[in-house]
């Protein structure tokens, strides 16, 4: 009998450790995994970059380019690795110098023609079919000419037409619902806009909007936004309760290697535009034109200048890559670099050379260690 009843307390002890074991095992198989963890807190999440043209002793090589004059190796694992993420972007912004153009009416009609086959040929990349919303705006290769290309430090001025095209190949592109600047030369500023997703505000600009050649200036003005309309926009967006975040982009930056630039390199409207931005706690501005990466607080803390003109042209980049902003649940604000070592010419495909992370902080309003400010 004693026998019996010590049986039946084992029996029972094994049974309780069965079942508890039964239980952590199905609690285990219903919790997400680290990584679900981690993609579930991505609450938004858009990419940027530009400047992919190659340069002109480049056109007509069929190993570099094609009518498009883009840097076709770099474009297509770009925009493959892109559209390969696992939490997909839900932008993509491509902030101009997309074709090399900077001549005529005729080559850039050409060239964007061929530019958007490319974005469009799922034989060459699958992004124009990932469900990734992309947004465009022009650089000055899409809006500006040259006036002799054998003069160094040459001057740039605003093609006549080249509105008109970029809407014609380009306003795809451009959000449906987006706000546009209204009133006198609205139609030459077509390019520059707003919209909202979820709780962020953007801010699209064309830095090089057309202007007519007057007779103090016969050549017309480079480097010309609608300055006040976007300062109103960014306060309007501040004001809004249920927006949290605001980010202005464009082509040109304001400010390159810690420094302001109002030439040719930057914006002339710079020193009004800058204050308003950081006095309206906007997070960043993000540009290309610099054929390179940095990443800075010109001063010192607050708003962010952000450069990612290094997806192909020649130039200072030593990596090639994009640039991704991901909005978190808990609303931290977080940059990744991403790039792979440039080719040697910088137009060869280089499948060997890894993409790897460059640059990855949180940006904060606070002053943010920085390596990537040169």
């Amino acid at each position: 009998m004693k026998f019996l009843n010590y049986l039946i307390l084992v029996l029972l002890a094994w049974m309780a450790v069965s079942c508890q074991g039964a239980k952590k095992t199905k609690t285990s198989e219903v919790l997400p995994s680290e990584k679900q963890v981690a993609k579930d807190s991505i609450a938004f999440s858009f990419v940027f970059l530009g400047c992919n043209r190659v340069d002109r002793k480049q056109v007509g090589d069929s190993t570099a380019t094609n009518a498009s004059t883009a840097n076709l190796s770099a474009m297509k694992r770009i925009w493959t690795e892109i559209a390969a993420l696992e939490r997909k972007p839900d932008l993509f912004f491509f902030l101009g110098d997309m074709v090399l153009a900077e001549s005529t009416t005729e080559n850039l009609e050409q060239q964007l023609t061929a530019w958007n086959a490319l974005y469009n040929d799922t034989s060459f990349s699958p992004i124009s079919k990932a469900g990734i919303e992309m947004v465009a705006v022009p650089g000055n290769h899409e809006m500006l000419y040259w006036h002799d290309y054998n003069v160094p430090n040459h001057d740039e001025w605003p093609l006549k037409g080249a509105t008109e095209i970029w809407m014609k190949h380009m306003a795809k592109y451009m959000p449906t619902d987006r706000e546009v600047v209204t009133g006198n030369d609205s139609i030459n500023n077509q390019m520059t806009f707003a919209f909202t997703r979820k709780n962020i505000g953007f801010v699209l600009m064309n830095t090089d909007t057309y202007n007519a050649p007057t007779k103090e200036n016969p050549y017309g003005l480079e480097g010309q936004i609608p300055t006040q309309w976007i300062i109103d926009k960014v306060k309007a967006y501040r004001e809004n309760p249920a927006i949290e975040h605001v980010f202005v982009l464009g082509h040109k930056p304001y400010y390159v290697s810690g420094q302001p630039q109002t030439g040719h390199a930057g914006i002339p409207e710079g020193p009004v535009l800058w204050p308003a931005l950081r006095n309206n706690r906007v997070i960043a501005m993000l540009s290309a034109h610099l054929h390179d990466y940095q990443r800075m607080q010109p001063e010192g803390e607050g708003t962010y200048q952000v450069i990612a003109g290094n997806s192909g042209s020649p130039g200072e980049a030593t990596f090639f890559g994009y640039s991704k902003i991901d909005l978190m649940t808990d609303g931290r604000v977080v940059l990744t670099s991403m790039g792979y070592d440039k080719g040697n010419p910088y137009y060869k495909a280089v499948p060997n050379n890894p993409s790897t992370v460059r640059d990855h902080t949180t940006l904060t309003w606070q002053k943010n260690a920085n390596p990537y400010t040169k």
